[in-house]
Formats: structure tokens, C-alpha cells, sequence
């Protein structure tokens, strides 16, 4: 029996290798292709013996020549605060052309689509929890514009591929997730923390620490995903993928400071232009559609993580916590 063809676009990344893992763990032939910009080749380095899993080295804001597949997951983006500010225009047409060019291979070939939006969609949103049919609070001409408004637009073009070539595309919008393979010069809260706990620094809190994040661990947001995509009937639908385990981010620091048995304390920096307050799925419709329900709790996610940044860390030859 042939088996079912994927292509992952950002493969390559934190969550995309995950993805690749287990669609060949499914019996997927799968294509990953990544420009490398974010993501890195040792996440995927122990995939390149397996005869089902081939790597395409391609930017898919250029015109593309992909293999005919069954389904396309686009998670190629950077997404690191830091990256708006280093790389916006790269970012706005990964979002924008780069989506429009997936788009199109997938109506050549007939296959479904996964577009993975953001809970950036939100911007910092007046509705608490952020349910699907909120239309966000989004300030397109700020730090986060270029991510923000671009993965926006990708949803519209969504919508309209779906409406004039019936292509079937789902998005999620993915919330806060962590876990194993992020990269720990990331710029988000949780590699930050635990590098520098690790490395004895202080942690850096950015504003006074009581805004609020619910935060995925990476094999619940790719559970998440493949129901997604193996949903019958949801066609153009959008659902929210995440964890409502909500925190304060001065809560996240003195568990990240517990779990690593360091010295370090917390210094405090201020808030970033357009920086949430507050964010939290609602997941009613993942629950009523999908079945989905996170299963990794917040500690437990982070004890795993951590031992994971340590195994790496030792076993490199340079130095990845950046001592």
C-alpha cells in the first residue's frame, strides 16, 4: 500500500520536526522543507537515514517545484520576538507569498492543507479567553505588525482558496507552546528562562510580571494538528490549539527557578510596545470538533524541557546556552 505523502513546510523548526516525527511514525512519506532561516539541521538529523523522509533545502517565498502529496502543513515562520525587529520583511512575505505559494501547490496536486496561524491574530485582546470569532485587537503598524498582519492576511488567503478553488484548508491558531528543539536564543519567555537559570543569570522579566500566557507543551499542540487535519467536514474551519493552564509570568519564573535548583534571581526590564497582558485559548471548539484536550501539565512540561537543554548543552561541542 502506498503511503500517504506530507509535505512540512518549516520542518525543520521546533514545531515542524516534531510534525515530521510523527507522520513517519504514522507510515508517512514525508517532505520537509526548510530555508533554515530559524530552523536548525540538528533537529532533523536523525531522520535523514529514513527512506520515507526526504529534506528539501527551499524558500517558499520563491517559486516553488515540490513533489504531488496528499496533505500540506505550512508552519514555515519565524516567530521569535526578536526576529520582528531583525527580519520583518522576511517574515511578512513568508506569511503573505509564501502562503499564496503553498496555496497554489496545493490546488495543483488536490491535496488538504494545514495553515498554522497565531494567537497573534488576537494582538492584546479585549476578550478573555480569546475564542475563534474574535477578530483581535491588532496594532499593524508596531513591533509585531509584520507577523501579526501577515499571518491575518495568510487566513484571509485561506479563505479565499477555499471559496474559489474548493481547497480544502484548515487553520489553527497555535498559542504559546514549548518544549524540546526550541532554540535557546529564541527571545521567547521560556528558552530565555531556562538558559539563563541553567547558566546561573538572572532571569529577565519584562514589566512588572503579572501578564499572563498559557503555555502548550509540543506533544499536545502536534496531537492537536493531526486531529486537525484528519477532522472530517472542516473544510475552511479555524480552531484554536493550546493549553488554558494559565500563568503569570512571575509564576512561570519561580517555577523555572524551582525546577532548575539555581541561584538566580529575577531582574526586571520594561514592557515591550504592543506586549499582551493577557492570553488564554478558549477551547470549546478543539474540545467539540476535535476531541482534543491538553494532557502535559505545566511542571511536568517543563521538567522535560529542561533535562532536554541540559542532555544538549552537554552533549555539544559549542556552547548552546551562550556562557
Amino acid at each position: 500500500m502506498t503511503p500517504q505523502r506530507a509535505l512540512v513546510a518549516g520542518g525543520a523548526g521546533f514545531i515542524g520536526s516534531h510534525l515530521c516525527d510523527t507522520l513517519l511514525d504514522e507510515g508517512y512519506r514525508v517532505y520537509c522543507i526548510d530555508n533554515f532561516g530559524s530552523g536548525r539541521s540538528g533537529n532533523i538529523d536523525h531522520l535523514l537515514d529514513n527512506p520515507r523522509f526526504e529534506l528539501q533545502e527551499v524558500d517558499i517565498r520563491q517559486p516553488l517545484a515540490l513533489p504531488p502529496v496528499d496533505e500540506i502543513y505550512h508552519l514555515a515562520s519565524r516567530a521569535s520576538p526578536q526576529d520582528f525587529t531583525d527580519f520583518p520583511v522576511r517574515i511578512a512575505l513568508t506569511n503573505t507569498e509564501g502562503t499564496r505559494n503553498l496555496l497554489d501547490h496545493a490546488v495543483a496536486c488536490e491535496a488538504k492543507m494545514l495553515f498554522a496561524s497565531t494567537s497573534e491574530v488576537y494582538g492584546d485582546p479585549k476578550v478573555h479567553p480569546q475564542e475563534e470569532s474574535y477578530t483581535g485587537n491588532v496594532n499593524i503598524r508596531g513591533p509585531r505588525g509584520c507577523y501579526d498582519e501577515s499571518k491575518r492576511f495568510g487566513e484571509t488567503l485561506t479563505v479565499a482558496y477555499e471559496q474559489e478553488y474548493d481547497l480544502d484548508v484548515r487553520t489553527a491558531r497555535i498559542f504559546n507552546t514549548y518544549g524540546p528543539r526550541m532554540r535557546p536564543d529564541d527571545g521567547r519567555v521560556i528558552p530565555n528562562f531556562v538558559t539563563q537559570a541553567l547558566t546561573g543569570r538572572d532571569l529577565t522579566v519584562y514589566g512588572d510580571g503579572s501578564q499572563t500566557r498559557a503555555f502548550c507543551f509540543v506533544d499536545d499542540l502536534i496531537r492537536g494538528l493531526r486531529r486537525l487535519m484528519d477532522a472530517e467536514d472542516l473544510q475552511g474551519e479555524v480552531v484554536n490549539i493550546g493549553s488554558e493552564q494559565e500563568v503569570s509570568i512571575n509564576e512561570l519564573a519561580e517555577t523555572v527557578l524551582s525546577l532548575c535548583d539555581t541561584d538566580s534571581g529575577l531582574t526586571h526590564k520594561p514592557l515591550p510596545e504592543d506586549d499582551p497582558a493577557k492570553r488564554r485559548p478558549d477551547l470549546t471548539k478543539a474540545r467539540d470538533i476535535l476531541g482534543f484536550e491538553p494532557e502535559v501539565d505545566l511542571k511536568n512540561g517543563l521538567e522535560r524541557t529542561i533535562e532536554y537543554v541540559k542532555t544538549t548543552h552537554k552533549a555539544s561541542a559549542s556552547p548552546m546556552l551562550g556562557e
